[in-house]
């Protein structure tokens, strides 16, 4: 350690003022964190590209400052899910601090890191009143059984009006309109229990079977378009 001629030339003041680091809720217990394996907790966060592109959403579970686990889901570019694919690889096993310092390819996946970390190690976990936390693998419950991202995919022109293409229940087969082409409902496929339905052995139009389902007044409409091509 290297002190200038000044600081040598000076008289010690005591310091008595020097109480910690506040504490901070993880798991259910209040921690003074000091070091990097102090901080636990499961969160989420996003992260945008620069050209704002697409995003990312991460989800990570962090035990004593090493991440067990970790979602990644992105959305808008292509190449972002062969990031995240490298992602999921890097991730796990690693500190939070040499996550936020690894190239995790995408820029997104980045940013919604640098976001998590702030979170993180501030407090602001959503395990931070859980008794000690949440088991690894907690992050699939927001996928639900089809383990697939929950995704909302829509399209609106003023002259044409708005097109439904996918939302949470799944991939939007059809529009239900009224006498005023008004929606009042839709129809859709719900693509993780039609492929689940053909891995069980179902043929095509008995998975197609089980997986359609219909919401709002669907069955009272005039008519019916395909909302990507009509």
């Amino acid at each position: 350690m290297i002190y200038s001629s000044e600081v040598e030339n000076m008289c010690i003041v005591s310091r008595n003022a020097n109480h910690g680091p506040a504490p901070i809720p993880e798991e259910g217990k209040w921690v003074k964190a000091k070091e990097i394996k102090d901080i636990s907790g499961l969160t989420h966060g996003v992260g945008g590209c620069a050209p704002h592109q697409g995003a990312c959403k991460l989800t990570l579970n962090i035990k004593n400052g090493i991440i067990q686990e970790a979602l990644i889901e992105t959305i808008g570019c292509s190449g972002m899910t062969h990031s995240a694919a490298m992602a999921s690889e890097i991730l796990p096993g690693k500190t939070i601090l040499e996550a936020l310092n690894t190239d995790l390819v995408c820029d997104a996946i980045n940013v919604a890191m640098r976001e998590l970390f702030l979170q993180i190690v501030y407090g602001r976990s959503q395990t931070a009143f859980s008794e000690g936390g949440l088991p690894i693998g907690a992050s699939l419950e927001d996928l639900g059984k089809g383990m697939r991202s929950q995704i909302g995919t829509m399209f609106g022109t003023q002259e044409k009006g708005p097109r439904y293409l996918e939302i949470a229940e799944g991939y939007i087969t059809r529009m239900a309109l009224n006498e005023k082409d008004e929606v009042i409902g839709y129809e859709f496929l719900n693509l993780g229990k039609f492929t689940e339905s053909l891995k069980k052995g179902d043929d095509y139009s008995k998975a197609i079977e089980k997986a359609m389902g219909t919401y709002g007044q669907f069955k009272n409409a005039l008519k019916y378009i395909d909302p990507r091509k009509e």
